[in-house]
C-alpha cells in the first residue's frame, strides 16, 4: 500500500512539473501571439520589470500581483490596498530574507511551493474517501482548469488552497487544534477563509467549538490592524469599489439580478467585454450547477465551504474574478473525476487545457481574464 501511495505521488510531482513548465513556455511565447500589454497596470515597472527577471517569469506577477509585492515591501501605506489581506505579503516579506531582496522570487516560490503542497495533500484527501483513481483524476481537472494559472501566480490562490485543504485534512487526522490554527491563517490570506468554521463545527461535541474560537483569529487581528492604523476596521470592504470592477459594497445583490445584468450585458458588448462576461457567467453558473450535483457525492463540510465561497463575491453585484474565485471550490473536480465515461473525461481535460493556454496568454500579455 505505501508504496503504491508513492507512484501515485510520483506521478502527481510530475503533473505539477509538466504543468509548472508549460505555463513558463505559454508564457514565453505568448508576446509572439498578441501584443504586449492590453490593458495596463500601475507599478508594474518598478515592481515586476525592475526585478531584472524575464518578462516569461515576471508577467506571473501582473495585475494583483504587484499590489501583493507592494505591501510587502511598504506594508500599507498605499491608499486603498488595504482590500488584500495580510498574511500573503507578511510571507513574501519574510521569504524575501532568502532570495536576496528579490520580492518577486520570493512571492513566486510561496505560491508554487505551497500549491504542489496542497496537490499532494488534495491526493491525499480524495484517495481517503474516494480512491486512488478519483483522486488522480481530480488533481488533474484541478491542474487543466482554464484558470489554474492563478495556483503559480502572485496570487493568494496557491496558499489559500494549501491552507483550506491542510485544514480538512488535518480534521479528519483528528488534529482539530492544529486545523484551527490553520484555518486561522486562511481568514488572515482571504475573507472567505472564515467560511471554514461552519464547514469545521458540524460535530455538536466540546470539539466543534475549538474552531469556533480560533479561525476567526487571523481576520480579527487584521480588523484590530487597520483599526488602530487607520480608524477603520471594516477599511478593506469600503475599498472594495476601487479595485472590485463596480462591486457594491452598501447593498447585497442577489443573484438573479447579477445574472440579468450579464444577459444585458451579452445582448449590448462585443469584442473583450463581450468575451470577459461571457466567460464569467458561464464559469459561475458551471460551477454552481456542478457543486449541486454534488450533494450527497462528497462530504457536506466541503460543499458548505464551497458554496459560501463562491455565493459570497456575486452577492457584490458582479462576476468580475468569478473564474478564479471558484478555483478553491474543490469538489467540482471530485465530481468530475468520478465522471465513469474515460472519453468524457479526457475531452474535458483538452477543452480545460485549450482554455488554460488562451487565459494565461491573456494574463501574461496584460490582459484582464479574472
Amino acid at each position: 500500500m505505501g508504496q503504491l501511495i508513492k507512484s501515485n505521488i510520483a506521478k502527481i510531482v510530475i503533473l505539477f512539473v509538466i504543468w509548472r513548465i508549460l505555463l513558463f513556455l505559454i508564457a514565453f511565447i505568448s508576446p509572439a501571439v498578441i501584443p504586449q500589454f492590453g490593458a495596463r497596470f500601475p507599478y508594474y515597472q518598478e515592481r515586476l520589470i525592475a526585478s531584472g527577471l524575464p518578462h516569461f517569469i515576471w508577467s506571473f506577477g501582473n495585475f494583483d500581483g504587484v499590489h501583493y509585492l507592494g505591501i510587502a515591501k511598504d506594508a500599507y501605506a498605499y491608499q486603498y490596498t488595504q482590500v488584500f489581506f495580510p498574511l500573503y505579503p507578511l510571507l513574501i516579506r519574510l521569504v524575501s530574507l532568502l532570495t536576496f531582496g528579490n520580492l518577486l522570487i520570493a512571492g513566486l516560490l510561496i505560491s508554487n511551493i505551497a500549491f504542489f503542497v496542497s496537490l499532494v495533500i488534495f491526493y491525499k484527501l480524495v484517495n481517503k474517501y474516494h480512491g486512488e483513481k478519483i483522486a488522480f483524476w481530480s488533481c488533474l481537472f484541478l491542474l487543466s482548469f482554464p484558470t489554474s494559472f492563478y495556483f503559480g501566480a502572485i496570487y493568494t490562490e496557491g496558499i489559500f488552497f494549501l491552507l483550506i485543504i491542510s485544514v480538512f485534512y488535518l480534521f479528519y487526522k483528528k488534529k482539530i487544534l492544529l486545523a484551527s490554527i490553520l484555518g486561522s491563517f486562511a481568514s488572515a490570506t482571504r475573507l472567505v477563509g472564515l467560511f471554514l468554521i461552519p464547514a469545521i463545527s458540524l460535530k455538536k461535541n466540546i470539539q466543534s467549538i475549538i474552531p469556533i474560537l480560533i479561525a476567526p483569529l487571523g481576520f480579527l487581528a487584521y480588523v484590530l490592524y487597520l483599526k488602530i492604523e487607520f480608524n477603520n476596521p471594516l477599511y478593506f470592504v469600503s475599498a472594495q469599489t476601487i479595485f472590485g470592477q463596480e462591486r457594491s459594497t452598501t447593498q447585497i445583490i442577489l443573484l438573479p439580478q447579477v445574472f440579468w445584468r450579464y444577459l444585458k450585458i451579452l445582448a449590448t458588448t462585443n469584442g473583450l467585454t463581450f468575451a470577459n462576461a461571457a466567460f464569467e457567467l458561464g464559469i459561475t453558473i458551471s460551477i454552481l450547477t456542478l457543486l449541486v450535483l454534488s450533494y450527497r457525492r462528497v462530504k457536506t463540510e466541503w460543499l458548505i465551504f464551497s458554496f459560501l465561497a463562491v455565493l459570497m463575491p456575486t452577492f457584490t453585484g458582479t462576476l468580475a474574478s468569478m473564474p478564479r474565485y471558484v478555483l478553491i471550490a474543490f469538489p467540482v473536480y471530485i465530481l468530475l473525476a468520478s465522471i465513469k465515461s474515460l472519453i468524457i473525461k479526457i475531452l474535458i481535460v483538452i477543452v480545460f487545457s485549450v482554455l488554460l493556454i488562451i487565459t494565461t496568454v491573456l494574463f501574461t500579455q496584460g490582459y484582464w481574464v479574472a
